[in-house]
């Protein structure tokens, strides 16, 4: 018997001018509504897939995670304007549409949630995505850092740039806009990150030394947190699957271990 409730809503958003499908996925024994936390996920159209469904009814049949209300945005058809970087667009234009995100996130889904569900504060909230949508992810709980406590990156866009590669003055550590966005910013200290990579994400190698650029733009994003000052063993956790690709079918097997790592109970 399924211990998870499901429900699908449509929601119409004013500042995407859309309706956004979101998927609630909610556990339906919890108590003490104070005790349950609140996990955006960017990309909600790939969680069936993914089986979010059996794996959170899994993890809490065997009373390994704590209650954990998560949300699943669909995506619209204009992915790559509203999953961008919400402050810099790409060197493309693209992130046109990512304030507006920001905004439907803070000012249309999350009073929902609240009303909807009666859950007028979570124990945290934590924010994760795929791909771009890791990207969107990380850029929004970096931006609002009092709002949330976690943030998962599975594939993560992080090449996100604004200037193109192939131009001659192009420069790793000053055009990777996340980069930039992590040096530039505060260390804000109550803030995890969980990153995963698979090996074969892709096969291209900009700086030809061996390592494809997905895994390079990950653990150079990650040496950016350390030097605010995060700890790689307490702050940070890094995935790394030798034979994973750039699928859901990957990001399913990275999904338990996140979920463990954010929610595991003692």
């Amino acid at each position: 018997m399924s211990i998870l409730i499901k429900e699908d809503r449509l929601l119409q958003s004013a500042f995407l001018a859309r309706d956004v499908q979101v998927d609630f996925y909610l556990p339906s024994d919890v108590q003490d509504s104070s005790e349950i936390s609140l996990l955006l996920i960017n990309d909600g159209q790939d969680l069936e897939k993914l089986g979010l469904q059996e794996m959170l009814d899994e993890l809490y049949n065997e009373k390994f995670i704590s209650p954990l209300l998560c949300v699943g945005i669909h995506a619209g058809k204009d992915r790559k304007n509203e999953y961008g970087t919400a402050k810099i667009l790409d060197y493309k234009g693209r992130g046109a549409k990512a304030s507006a995100y920001t905004r439907f996130i803070f000012e249309e889904l999350l009073p929902f949630i609240r009303t909807h569900f009666q859950i007028p504060e979570f124990k945290e909230k934590s924010f994760a995505g795929f791909s771009l949508g890791a990207l969107s992810a990380l850029d929004i709980a970096w931006n609002y850092p009092e709002a949330f406590s976690k943030v998962g990156v599975f594939s993560g866009s992080l090449w996100w740039r604004s200037k193109d590669q192939d131009d001659p003055t192009y420069n790793d550590d000053t055009d990777r806009i996340m980069h930039q966005q992590i040096r530039n910013g505060n260390y804000y200290p109550w803030l995890k990150f969980f990153f995963e990579c698979g090996a074969g994400d892709e096969e291209e190698d900009r700086n030809h030394n061996g390592i494809i650029d997905s895994i390079d733009d990950t653990l150079d994003l990650i040496k950016e947190l350390v030097k605010k000052g995060y700890n790689l063993e307490t702050d940070i956790h890094y995935l790394q699957i030798d034979d994973g690709k750039h699928d859901v079918e990957t990001w399913a097997r990275a999904m338990p271990d996140f979920l463990k790592w954010g929610w595991g109970k003692e």
